[in-house]
């Protein structure tokens, strides 16, 4: 008697074997991962794409390392421990000084999901206290799952969040390995717990994901008026060099924060007004003038998301 398979159960074996080569094709074929210099005492990476896969080992996001007199202090962790791993092999091309800590400029999971590597170094996590809402979430407990689903093997079952060491509740100065970091709280913006990290002696500005630099940044569910004047108050720092999450650094910091704010002041302004005559959003997205932006990376890809958030937002906005 021959033996009938369902077709669940077939689609079940054609995934298993297809995640199966997925593991074995690219446990040799790693991304491209390239540590570029930008000050006497500064180094970082950039992501290789704007979505995360198996293929790239979510390498979509930027990390940043300082090697201080002392030791090495890392700015996010990028979106993998296999990432992060590969990262702490770079470092140690340069230098043998210990990482003792990672600043996280936000917990979104294309940042946050190596920290398990630093933390297992025994290097001590340092973040906004607002994280511990999302950490403490269904939403980042389905984020894992989905991940998990999605990244294999990259992300599979021993990747795990990791809570900050030090909490920080607002503006600070830290004094690391014999370098001051300047502490800047500029949350609720794109995230809650956004926080940017100044080096004043080499004038660079780690921004997180509050500056996108010649491409559209994902506004999300961002509090956009706050990002405006959480970007106002980067402008006042003295920088020379920004270290954007996504896409390469900046040599021109003033020129692409005012680019970012731009583009919210934008999606502010426009959607507003459509929200305040109550037209529809289908029409309001459809009769706005998008001509100075479409020609930036991503806009296919975010700006009508973007818009509908800013367009709901602006509702809320206007309630009493």
């Amino acid at each position: 008697m021959k033996k009938i398979i369902s077709v669940s159960l077939l689609k079940s074996l054609c995934l298993s074997l297809l995640l199966g080569w997925l593991g074995m094709a690219h446990a040799t074929d790693e991304p491209l991962m390239e540590i570029h210099q930008l000050s006497p005492s500064t180094w970082y990476v950039q992501g290789l794409s704007a979505l995360g896969s198996p293929a790239n080992q979510n390498f979509i996001s930027n990390a940043a390392f300082v090697v201080t007199p002392e030791s090495v202090v890392v700015i996010d962790a990028l979106g993998s421990p296999a990432l992060a791993t590969r990262l702490v092999d770079e470092i140690k091309k340069i230098t043998p000084k210990p990482i003792t800590h990672v600043l996280v400029t936000h917990y979104h999971a294309d940042h946050i999901y190596g920290l398990q590597v630093f933390k297992a170094m025994g290097a001590k996590i340092v973040a906004h206290r607002a994280a511990l809402i999302y950490l403490n979430s269904e939403t980042a407990r389905l984020r894992m799952e989905a991940s998990r689903e999605q990244l294999f093997p990259w992300i599979n079952n021993q990747t795990h969040l990791v809570e900050a060491d030090t909490w920080i509740d607002g503006n600070q100065e830290l004094m690391i390995g014999g370098m001051l970091f300047q502490v800047k709280q500029v949350g609720p913006a794109h995230t809650p717990e956004d926080l940017a990290f100044y080096l004043p002696s080499e004038k660079v500005l780690f921004a997180g994901d509050l500056v996108f630099r010649s491409r559209i940044p994902f506004v999300g569910q961002a509090n956009s008026q706050h990002w405006i004047t959480a970007l106002d108050q980067l402008l006042a720092f003295d920088t020379q060099v920004i270290v954007p999450g996504h896409g390469p650094v900046s040599h021109e910091a003033r020129q692409d924060m005012q680019q970012t704010r731009a583009y919210l002041v934008y999606l502010r302004t426009t959607m507003g007004h459509a929200a305040e005559a109550m037209e529809p959003f289908e029409e309001a997205y459809k009769n706005t003038d998008w001509t100075p932006f479409e020609h930036l990376p991503l806009f296919g890809v975010a700006n009508r998301m973007n818009a509908y958030n800013t367009y709901l937002l602006m509702e809320q906005e206007a309630k009493p």
